[in-house]
């Protein structure tokens, strides 16, 4: 389908001229002889391309210009005039004019501007629609008061330059709040440049981060810029960040404290201005004490510590994740969507999911596939979705379900308990709650975050 023009001149040759180019070339012509008239038409036919004349009686060009500017930002206008200088040029392409052509109008010149025009619109509609797919698919899905507060705390970190560190299981969901932090935040047009630490071996993540000069070391055939250069006025988001090397914290440490890193066989600093959002499924606190992560490092991470909670934790969000999950497989292959009836979302709901999100993901993936019917019930669950409780129990009873089932979430779910009985205990003065079980103020304010500790919620 050929794309629809509009040429807005008061001259009724210059139209008729125009016209006739583009018409052979097979394209779908509108005309109008004044400003108002192009605005009307503009609004009532949506063209996809629009050559307007600058010197008009009544409205001028960069009048009119200005008035669709107003009500469309992304409609292509060329301006076309007789009376072409620099200046005029310069105003119009300020206002927004995609190009600006002199009179006479050349057929070549005219159609090759048509081209150029048609393929960025296309283009910015393609990326439009790429990120709209990126951010539905990156969505965050649910109304539970666990996720809830993982919003409030985006909104309060987001528009700093604060580094976060992001901690849960594995699974959970850290990538989605990183980048929900990135774009809310002031950064957003930039870019966000993603590493997974725990990906890369170690011989080559300094490489991956900091970047390499050509030959200097065995392999190196060509320059590489880091992710920490790549991601310059963005947001770097390093994942797994526990499992980098004590070389490797080092030199992430300096780019937190100075600003600047080193490509590997250069002597030249470079600067950069980074955010940096961590994540870990690590305890930190206990890798410092067996001295394989840097104090130093982690208090300069953890300016905004976020706990992700487990799905065990927010249940509740379970079949809106599911039906999410539905619709965007669905979208991606083209497919029609399944249902899974009410029983079959319950069944779900009880389900241990010890890999989180990810495994409930790829779980519903797993179901639409395998299942031939337009309906998913219980019966197409049993031998895709294993329970740790009996599957022919209707419902485990809350105490088995909520059960701590490895070591860290016992240790947690006791660690927890103990702070509320103290709290309760204190009559929920902190400074008092502090000095009785021997820890700094700061510190239990920083347990309070990390298990979303209330008096309101837990008083």
């Amino acid at each position: 389908m050929k794309a629809r023009i509009l040429v807005v001149d008061d001259e009724a040759e210059i139209r008729r001229t125009v016209r006739m180019i583009l018409e052979y070339e097979g394209y779908d012509v509108q005309e109008a002889s004044s400003g108002p008239e192009g605005l009307a038409i503009i609004e009532r036919e949506t063209p996809d391309l629009v050559f307007l004349d600058i010197k008009m009686s009544g409205m001028d060009g960069l009048d009119a210009l200005q008035r669709i500017r107003q009500t469309n930002e992304s409609l292509p206008v060329v301006i076309i005039s007789g009376h072409g200088t620099v200046t005029t040029a310069v105003e119009a392409t300020k206002l927004g004019a995609f190009d600006f052509i002199e009179k006479p109008l050349a057929s070549e010149r005219v159609l090759v501007t048509i081209r150029n025009a048609l393929d960025q619109t296309r283009l910015q509609n393609e990326n439009r629609t790429l990120k709209r797919a990126a951010e539905i698919r990156h969505q965050m899905v649910g109304e539970s008061a666990a996720l809830r507060q993982i919003w409030d705390a985006i909104k309060r970190a987001a528009p700093t330059n604060a580094t976060v560190l992001l901690l849960g299981e594995s699974g959970a969901g850290k990538e989605l709040v990183a980048r929900s932090i990135h774009r809310n935040s002031l950064r957003s047009r930039e870019r966000f440049v993603q590493v997974n630490c725990a990906a890369i071996p170690e011989e080559l993540i300094e490489s991956e981060l900091f970047g390499h000069e050509k030959g200097s070391f065995t392999g190196a055939t060509e320059k590489q810029i880091g992710k920490f250069e790549q991601a310059d006025r963005g947001t770097i988001f390093l994942d797994e960040v526990g499992d980098m090397s004590a070389k490797t914290q080092a030199k992430v440490l300096r780019v937190l404290q100075e600003g600047e890193v080193e490509r590997l066989g250069s002597a030249r600093t470079i600067k950069v201005d980074v955010r940096v959002i961590a994540a870990t499924n690590k305890d930190l606190e206990a890798e410092i004490e067996k001295g394989s992560f840097r104090e130093d490092l982690y208090f300069r991470l953890s300016v905004i510590p976020i706990r992700v909670p487990p799905l065990r934790d927010r249940r509740e969000d379970i079949p809106a994740l599911v039906r999410h999950f539905v619709d965007l497989f669905s979208r991606e292959n083209n497919r029609r969507p399944q249902r899974l009836t009410q029983t079959a979302l319950e069944y779900l709901q009880k389900a241990r999911w010890k890999g989180n999100v990810r495994e409930l993901r790829n779980t519903v993936e797993r179901l639409l596939i395998m299942t031939p019917g337009d309906t998913i019930d219980v019966d197409d669950l049993r031998e895709i979705v294993r329970m740790d409780a009996k599957p022919s129990a209707a419902s485990p009873e809350p105490a088995d379900r909520d059960r701590p089932g490895t070591l860290r979430e016992f240790k947690e779910s006791a660690e927890r308990a103990f702070l509320v009985d103290k709290l309760r205990e204190n009559a929920w003065n902190i400074s008092k709650t502090a000095e009785v079980i021997g820890t700094p103020r700061s510190n239990l304010y920083k347990k309070l975050e990390q298990y979303a500790i209330t008096q309101e919620n837990d008083g």
